[in-house]
């Protein structure tokens, strides 16, 4: 080989990254073509929807009728996407997550291409990352798509203007759309360790629907773990803990602790499944 050749031709490293981004994007644009997920998002948008029609023809929260935050939606349209996100976290979220994260290894050995997915010189962890990276993905753009969802529906059905955080305080519009990216962010995170979870558990059966269904169950009963008075001791361990810990995001000044106690426990609950889900992957056979 000439010098010139040696020049042009690309290096190994360069061609391994070139193959995971390949696999990467490949991954994102199915996931995100897929009716389900299609589906899936247009449900979330549907939840704000709801709410906002709701509160808008019954009147809820006016003189004292209704929670507390259903009166502060009628008093600016700006809320109708933080109760939104309040109402998603605890189940619509996590069950959506949960299809997502479970099919991820399960669905491809479902329909028997996850031996010619390995086949190509990508290599078992990197595929992992990937999967991984889909379900990170969804999580972002399920949060994103109720946000900007109560966000508009809010905006056409109610007033909009400076809005009055938990603790008193006015800001504008502009200062309550960078809080709103700052929850969006949150509760992403939050749902880190879940799709981790759902992750592992795919690597250990071929059946998509199975995989699913303990993710979400796992996530039920975690939340009902945590309202256990018996189970206090193991109530910061668990990973859907701080899930609703945003509020303090609506202060000002803004409590930051939430925010990095939420992200440490997630970052353990992703090293520790993520490491099980290549313990198990690496050392499985892959027969379809």
């Amino acid at each position: 080989m000439s010098q010139a050749e040696a020049s042009t031709t690309p290096r190994p490293a360069v061609v391994s990254r070139l193959r995971v981004f390949a696999l990467l994007g490949s991954e994102l644009g199915t996931l995100f073509r897929r009716r389900r997920t299609i589906a899936m998002l247009v449900a979330l948008a549907a939840v704000p929807a709801m709410i906002a029609i709701v509160v808008r023809v019954t009147g809820a929260g006016d003189s004292g009728r209704g929670p507390a935050f259903l009166g502060a939606i009628t008093q600016n349209g700006l809320f109708v996407g933080f109760t939104a996100l309040v109402v998603c976290v605890p189940l619509f979220l996590p069950l959506t997550l949960g299809v997502v994260a479970g099919d991820t290894i399960a669905g491809e050995a479902g329909l028997g291409t996850l031996r010619y997915l390995l086949v190509a010189p990508v290599g078992r962890v990197r595929l992992l990352l990937v999967k991984y990276a889909g379900v990170v993905a969804f999580s972002l753009a399920a949060t994103v798509v109720v946000v900007l969802a109560g966000i508009g529906i809010g905006a056409l059905l109610f007033p909009i203007g400076p809005v009055t955080l938990l603790s008193g305080d006015t800001v504008g519009a502009a200062g309550f759309f960078e809080r709103t990216g700052l929850l969006a962010c949150y509760v992403a995170l939050s749902l880190l360790g879940l799709g981790a979870i759902g992750l592992f558990i795919s690597t250990l059966t071929t059946v998509p629907v199975g995989a699913m269904a303990a993710t979400v169950v796992l996530a039920g009963a975690s939340q009902i773990m945590d309202q256990l008075p018996q189970l206090d001791w193991l109530h910061p361990w668990l990973f859907t803990h701080y899930w609703l810990g945003f509020g303090d995001l609506l202060r000002d000044p803004i409590v930051w602790d939430s925010y990095g106690q939420n992200a440490v426990l997630q970052l353990g609950y992703v090293v520790v499944f993520g490491a099980l889900a290549y313990g198990r992957f690496a050392t499985k056979d892959i027969l379809s």
